[in-house]
């Protein structure tokens, strides 16, 4: 795993380590845990960063949404008023 960075993945190890003691009663070794990262991030890692690509598109559609609302209230009224 090669985007993580040094500490993220100790963290991570660390966690997936007390998650198997406190709610497997199971002890797991470092490496174990590194193995099991690896896989959860082979497995899960495309579900979830697909999920925030869509998060983050959706936000920004709304972003460009309100920026467009608010480039259309600057516009002025142009040109001879019309008669009726």
């Amino acid at each position: 795993m090669k985007s993580l960075r040094k500490e993220e993945k100790e963290y991570m190890i660390t966690r997936i380590q007390e998650f198997f003691e406190l709610e497997r009663g199971e002890e797991i070794g470092e490496l174990a845990a590194d193995q099991f990262l690896d896989h959860m991030v082979k497995e899960l890692g495309p579900f979830l960063y697909n999920k925030g690509v869509h998060d983050a598109r959706e936000m920004v559609e709304q972003k460009v949404m309100n920026l467009d609302e608010d480039l259309l209230s600057l516009e002025r009224p142009a040109g001879r008023p019309s008669r009726s």
